[in-house]
């Protein structure tokens, strides 16, 4: 039989129509079927005794008829028979003959009986045949439930495919597939992690007259969301929001939860607002969780937008939501904002922080060094009854860390080991990473010993410590082969890792490796950040690649990235490189229209190159767009740089503008330009320059 795994739907029509199938139901119908090469086959039918098939049926009938009253549903039998004594051509036999002559529910009661020993369980044929049975006595419903039985069953031994392959050739002896059997194959082989060929199955039955329901769907995106493949989750969940469908609360929460951790923000809060719209009301639950994305991602004043929001449709935010705005406004380092919040909490008669917002609060004090109200906080909650748990005692142990106070972190772990908890991952990578950071590296390598010697694994934050030191030293291949091992171990890299991989490459211009790095963490589903992109954009600029820089810089809109100073500036810079002043200059004037304003270094290129061009006029006009503050700066420093080349007319065209705006001359200015008269032998400009400052518009001109 043909598998659904290696075959896309039109070419699995194909196969399961064809009448050469090696597997077909006719075969099946005259053969042991499920049974094993090494299982011995049952003996022909004229050794068997023929009484035996009609004592079972008698048997099965009156056992039925003391249970009439559950008509609806075929009993649970207590049959006398010792199962190992019945063939399986017997019990085949039996099914066929019960629903031919007693019906189908008689028939059924026999079947469930028959599949609760080994004997049968795994016995395709006698499923096949009961039905087969059924179909034939038109009971359509319990034939769809023969096929739900023979895939669990089958599925437990592995030969799932097998099962799902003999149910969809069933169609052709007159089954009809309902939604509640696809939705049955399709958690199966969703419970076994076979995404793709659930895909497949959805497919084929919905080709055929199959009507998914929102729970098919469901089952799709949830599976997906849960692998954090959001791609794919989305491509689901946008189907299932085209049909108009409407998904529970439960399901909400965790799409937003995966959106968000995985980036997709935007994505999260559209299908928050579009499933409202289809008439879903989200709950506390589905609230907090947004908010917690949106506060994770640092978009605080959009969490407290939310939180009225809740609070204006007559939902009480619960101690979950104010963590997660603690949280948020402590990871923006507002822990004074935060401790209100908080104390609004404490003083709150429906709830009280919990050990999680003790934590948070704790965590918001050590990232701003504040280790005393830390410490202040950790003995309170113990005032209060709370236990701190283990990531309590790991982010205080980180702050102190941080702080250079290992004393404290080592007497941290003694406190919470006499406790009862043992130190985490967590703990181990605070005491690792700030050990580097302070460049004990001879300490960091012996605790990062004890840690897989303790039985603990490297986690992502492990990984992401070891490639940052590896990165940092330019041991670049030591943090790619960092990045090789944990994705063999089933660590999935995050957008920070490829990041810092990504940049490291650049700088070293080793762009194609880093190409490769930026395509393969998109297939994973990572989301690049603005940080991501502008490294990309740098690198290539630095190698020479402007058009490659320009391409990346109009894909960061694909992956709602906006370009900040330092990606503006990047880019500018490489084109300049490239002497390609008209599209540096359209950049430079889109990111000053944007508030954004260009550093130093951007803008003393781009007016360097012009004034190389021998177009000073236009290096006026883009120098003219600045704040006076910043074009004085930049004017002086354009002069000594162009002294310093011996443009000492260009220099001394900028310099008497630079008078013409400012009554004070910048010494070290002066001096450059002086030198470069005296060595290039103009001192007609040196000596007009001094006339300059000393009448006319500079006769107030002072030496700063």
């Amino acid at each position: 039989m043909v598998s659904l795994y290696f075959l896309r739907p039109r070419r699995l029509s194909h196969a399961l129509s064809a009448t050469s199938s090696a597997c077909s139901l006719r075969s099946l119908c005259h053969s042991s079927g499920g049974n094993y090469p090494s299982q011995q086959p049952d003996p022909p039918p004229s050794c068997r005794p023929p009484s035996v098939v009609a004592s079972i049926c008698s048997m099965v009938r009156d056992a039925h008829h003391k249970h009439a009253h559950l008509r609806a549903s075929p009993p649970r039998l207590g049959l006398n028979v010792d199962c190992d004594s019945l063939t399986r051509e017997q019990a085949v036999t039996v099914v066929a003959s019960l629903a031919n002559e007693a019906g189908s529910m008689v028939a059924l009661g026999f079947f469930n009986w028959a599949i609760g020993s080994d004997k049968f369980r795994h016995f395709m044929r006698l499923y096949i045949v009961c039905a087969a049975s059924l179909i034939g006595n038109g009971n359509l419903e319990r034939a769809n439930e023969v096929m739900q039985c023979m895939v669990k069953s089958f599925a437990e031994i592995g030969r799932l495919k097998e099962a799902v392959d003999m149910v969809l050739e069933m169609q052709n002896q007159g089954l009809v597939p309902t939604t509640r059997l696809m939705n049955f194959v399709l958690e199966v082989a969703i419970e076994r992690g076979f995404l793709d060929y659930a895909g497949n199955v959805f497919d084929y039955l919905s080709e055929r007259g199959v009507c998914p329901d929102p729970n098919s769907y469901k089952l799709m995106v949830v599976a997906y969301c849960r692998i954090g493949s959001i791609l794919e989750a989305d491509a689901w969940l946008s189907k299932l929001i085209d049909r108009d469908f409407v998904i529970d609360n439960a399901t909400l929460t965790l799409i937003t939860n995966s959106f968000c951790e995985k980036g997709f923000m935007n994505r999260a809060i559209w299908y928050f607002r579009k499933t409202a719209d289809l008439g879903l009301t989200p709950n506390v639950l589905n609230y907090t969780s947004l908010i917690n994305g949106l506060c994770k991602k640092g978009s605080i004043k959009q969490g407290f937008e939310l939180l009225e929001e809740m609070v204006r449709k007559g939902w009480k935010p619960n101690v979950y939501t104010h963590t997660a705005l603690i949280d948020g406004l402590c990871k923006k380092g507002w822990s004074d904002k935060a401790f209100r919040l908080f104390l609004k909490l404490v003083r709150s008669e429906n709830y009280k922080p919990n050990v999680h917002t003790y934590t948070a609060m704790i965590s918001g004090y050590c990232r701003e060094n504040k280790m005393n109200r830390a410490e202040m906080l950790f003995g309170r909650m113990q005032e209060q009854g709370l236990i701190p748990n283990t990531n309590t005692y790991a982010t205080l142990i980180d702050g102190h860390c941080k702080g250079g106070n290992f004393e404290r972190a080592y007497e941290l772990i003694g406190i919470m080991t006499d406790a009862g908890f043992s130190p985490n991952i967590c703990t181990y990578n605070a005491l690792i990473n700030g050990l580097y950071k302070r460049g004990r590296f001879g300490e960091a390598c012996k605790m990062l010993k004890k840690c897989f010697q303790s039985g603990l694994e490297a986690d992502l934050f492990t990984y992401s410590i070891l490639i940052n030191e590896q990165c940092k030293r330019a041991s670049i291949e030591q943090a790619l082969a960092l990045l090789s091992r944990m994705i063999k171990l089933a660590v999935q890299p995050d957008i920070h890792i490829y990041t810092i991989m990504i940049s490291a490459l650049c700088k070293q211009k080793r762009m194609k490796e880093s190409e490769k790095i930026f395509e393969e963490a998109i297939r994973f589903g990572l989301v690049p950040t603005k940080e991501t992109y502008t490294s990309m954009i740098g690198g290539f600029c630095r190698d020479g690649n402007a058009n490659i820089a320009i391409k990346f810089f109009h894909r960061m809109s694909d992956h709602g990235c906006v370009p900040d100073s330092i990606t503006y500036c990047a880019l500018i810079s490489g084109l300049c490189k490239e002497s390609r002043l008209k599209e540096a200059c359209r950049l430079y004037n889109l990111m000053i229209d944007k508030g954004l304003s260009p550093c130093e270094v951007t803008r003393l290129t781009l007016a360097y190159e012009y004034c190389k061009a021998d177009e000073s006029a236009n290096a006026l006009l883009i120098l003219e767009r600045l704040e006076n503050k910043l074009w004085i700066r930049t004017v002086n420093t354009l002069v000594r740089k162009l002294c310093s080349e011996k443009k000492v007319g260009m220099a001394a065209l900028f310099f008497h503008k630079l008078t013409d705006k400012e009554n004070r001359v910048d010494r070290v200015t002066l001096a450059a330009f002086m030198t470069a008269c005296y060595e290039s032998n103009k001192y007609a400009l040196l000596s007009d320059l001094t006339k300059r400052i000393r009448e006319g518009n500079g006769c107030h001109s002072q030496l700063i």
